[in-house]
């Protein structure tokens, strides 16, 4: 029973996995080839611009919107799960209520600032009117958020899936004839769009839910919502610390060497955060809710860590292979050849996404247990520490140097995490962990070094048998844990 309930454990993990990886595939797909489009039609100030002004966009909303997005998620879960439809019409609607004022004071924040965006952003006033316009994005982004949340919460996976793909499919169809035509002139445009769109097709898409209606006043909103405006509050600063760490250092390469180099970076980190970052999706749709289900039950909270890091690692180590070894071929492929300082910055900054699947199932503990205080304080003390590493790194080795500080940063973040987890709450990853952990992080290293190699023949040959390694290594030790040969089979004569 215990080997059964052990293998179960693995199996759920590996099975949100997948289905929300699943779902990130197509949007990875979709934002593929809208960055193709992009980087071609607008090139790499094209792309700076339209990065910095997208920041300035989810700074304000993640100020400005409470966090409601995510604690509202938790709160409508609690209610469906114990069946109470009222609970959840009523949850639902205070939502409703106050994400109306969220998006009044979003849209006033990007108005009335609009004249400091543009000076801090660009070093000058031009851009005033345009991020003024983008108040109409805020409005439609936060609208279309309150929605998901409610999908979400209320675990209609389906739904949400479609509403994902199909708005980023629609916005992606309707944007792209915009930036051929008009260019640079179609950013401001193509990001009010886009944003209307996604809210249209998630509007459709909640509408068909069969709530309760419920009737509910401002003042009642506000006080019945102080729970979920206090978990938002809490969650959406480390949001806000993380969005104005990027936005900083976005200004900063800005500055020091142009919007074209911003414009590199950007393109690395979708890259980073997207591409490979499929994995964490799946953490933030899938694994925080299940942790913090478990309370006090340190016992399952190291195990639900231990299968989450366990998972994420083995999953992670053939996609890290596969990006180092061809990052050069693969920027080419999603932007163009003009991109190809963004191969230096991924090539080293991958290196830390092992450590980053560690440090991240750790880290979600603290938001798990609610210890607000304590989840602050890291946030502000990690990504001072994140920000004062890139800029040093970029200032004095330029994409090299960015891509080193993030592993340097990850590796403290994974050690403090270790550290405080366990002072604080008694955790500890099994002994098995490690083993595995450091024996994919030497596949990686080794393909990293291997793919400085010159002579042609060598070098791909040498990649492409990590690859085949890594790729069985994976399978080996998943195959172990959740007996994955045999799930496939059974998986596969269902479908037959």
């Amino acid at each position: 029973m215990k080997e059964q309930s052990a293998h179960s454990g693995f199996r759920n993990v590996l099975k949100a996995t997948s289905l929300f990886g699943g779902v990130q595939v197509f949007n990875i797909l979709i934002s593929l080839a809208r960055s193709k489009f992009v980087a071609v039609l607008i090139g790499p100030s094209g792309m700076g611009i339209l990065g910095l002004l997208n920041s300035t966009l989810y700074l304000v909303n993640s100020a400005t919107q409470l966090g409601l997005d995510k604690s509202a998620v938790k709160e409508l879960s609690y209610a469906h799960k114990n069946q109470d439809a009222s609970s959840v019409g009523r949850q639902a609607a205070i939502l409703k209520r106050l994400v109306w004022w969220t998006v009044l004071l979003g849209m006033l924040v990007m108005i009335a600032g609009a004249p400091w965006f543009s000076e801090w952003a660009f070093n000058d006033a031009t851009f005033t009117m345009p991020i003024r316009w983008l108040a109409l994005a805020v409005l439609f982004t936060q609208l279309t958020k309150s929605r998901l949340a409610i999908l979400q919460g209320l675990q209609k996976h389906a739904p949400l899936a479609k509403a994902n793909v199909l708005g980023n499919f629609m916005a992606l169809a309707i944007t792209v004839p915009l930036y051929y035509f008009y260019g640079i002139d179609a950013i401001v445009p193509a990001i009010i769009i886009a944003s209307a769109i996604s809210m249209i097709v998630t509007l459709y898409f909640s509408e068909k839910l069969t709530l309760p209606k419920t009737k509910i006043t401002n003042h009642q909103a506000f006080q019945e919502g102080q729970g979920m405006i206090g978990l938002g509050v809490t969650l959406s600063i480390s949001g806000l610390i993380a969005l104005l760490t990027t936005y900083l250092l976005q200004i900063f390469i800005s500055y020091q060497g142009g919007t074209a180099e911003v414009g590199f970076y950007n393109a690395g980190i979708v890259i980073l955060n997207t591409y490979v970052g499929m994995v964490f999706t799946a953490m933030a749709t899938d694994y925080f809710p299940r942790l913090s289900a478990l309370s006090d039950d340190i016992v399952r909270i190291r195990q639900t860590v231990f299968e989450q890091a366990y998972i994420a690692v083995l999953l992670l180590v053939p996609i890290v292979v596969v990006f180092t070894a061809f990052a050069p071929l693969i920027i080419d492929i999603l932007y163009s050849s003009e991109f190809d300082p963004t191969a230096t910055f991924v090539r080293w900054g991958i290196l830390a996404m092992l450590l980053r699947a560690v440090s991240w199932s750790m880290g979600y503990i603290i938001i798990a247990k609610g210890d607000s205080r304590l989840f602050i304080k890291t946030a502000i003390g990690f990504n001072a520490l994140l920000l004062t590493l890139n800029v040093v790194g970029y200032y004095f080795w330029g994409f090299v140097g960015l891509g080193i500080s993030f592993i340097v940063h990850y590796s403290l973040h994974a050690l403090g995490m270790l550290i405080i987890t366990r002072w604080r709450y008694g955790f500890y990853f099994n002994k098995g962990f490690f083993g595995i952990f450091f024996g994919s992080l030497l596949l990686c290293v080794v393909a990293f070094l291997v793919s400085f190699i010159e002579t042609p023949f060598w070098h791909y040959f040498l990649l492409v048998l990590l690859i085949i390694i890594s790729a069985g290594y994976s399978f080996y030790f998943l195959d172990k844990k959740i007996k994955l040969r045999t799930w496939l089979q059974s998986f596969l004569r269902r479908k037959k």
